[in-house]
């Protein structure tokens, strides 16, 4: 059994299942704030059942405490744009998750930011494939399990960031993220993506800062120089010389 933990499989079992610990507790939040806006508790956990996008969903009450029932149409648009990485994410993924229509039908339910950072933290297919479903099934189970705690129990647990449970996520992010940060066209992406999110975040609607600052990376991918570097090309080749 310890052997089989070992494995790349394995290793991408237990990233998933730490995330999913992480990411799941932050779901009693959702709950809280959810029945605080004014959704009952079986409101709330059909948005966990169906919509489980944690961003979207905060979203989604946020504008329906903001402005009640009235400005549903508005919660709508705010989730459904900060729904729109999951479909770049869908694509990024189908590789990964292989197999025919069925197989990639039932993966866009766990098709979120934690399952797709934990398959593509991985550096073997099958370590990416079990990274990315053990992470997407968990967290679904814990966030589900967690909202309807939330909704149930939220006067009772008060405000859940005075635990920090807010933190918890991000930080099991940049747990995942940090190995990867190497070199300086890495650190140069994520510095500048984070920089971005963070002068739009206070000015912009939910869910435009996190599309534009994915834009970085992609403006970095069509304008890096290496890509017109032929192939086999080395330093000496790159400046002309013989």
């Amino acid at each position: 059994m310890r052997s089989l933990f070992r494995t790349p499989e394995g290793v991408a079992a237990r990233q998933g299942l730490a995330v999913a610990l992480a990411t799941s507790a932050y779901g009693i939040s959702f709950g809280a704030l959810s029945v605080a806006s004014g959704l009952d508790v079986w409101q709330t956990c059909v948005l966990s059942l169906l919509m489980f996008t944690g961003g979207s969903q905060f979203a989604f009450v946020g504008v329906i405490a903001a402005g009640g029932v009235a400005a549903a149409p508005a919660a709508i648009a705010s989730a459904v744009l900060l729904g729109v990485r999951n479909a770049a994410y869908a694509m990024r993924m189908a590789p990964v998750v292989a197999g025919g229509f069925w197989r990639k039908a039932g993966a866009t339910q766990f098709t979120i930011d934690e399952s797709v950072a934990v398959g593509l933290a991985q550096t073997e297919p099958r370590a990416r494939r079990a990274g990315f479903w053990v992470t997407g099934v968990a967290i679904w189970i814990g966030w589900n399990l967690s909202t309807l705690l939330g909704a149930l129990l939220g006067d009772v647990l008060g405000d859940p960031r005075a635990y920090g449970l807010d933190a918890a996520a991000a930080a099991a992010f940049l747990a995942l993220l940090w190995p990867r940060l190497r070199g300086r066209q890495p650190l140069a992406v994520a510095a500048g993506a984070g920089v971005v999110a963070a002068l739009l975040t206070p000015v912009l609607m939910p869910g435009i800062p996190v599309i534009a600052a994915a834009g970085v990376a992609v403006a970095v991918g069509l304008f890096d120089p290496r890509r017109s570097r032929p192939a086999g090309a080395g330093p000496a080749e790159e400046r002309g010389m013989p």
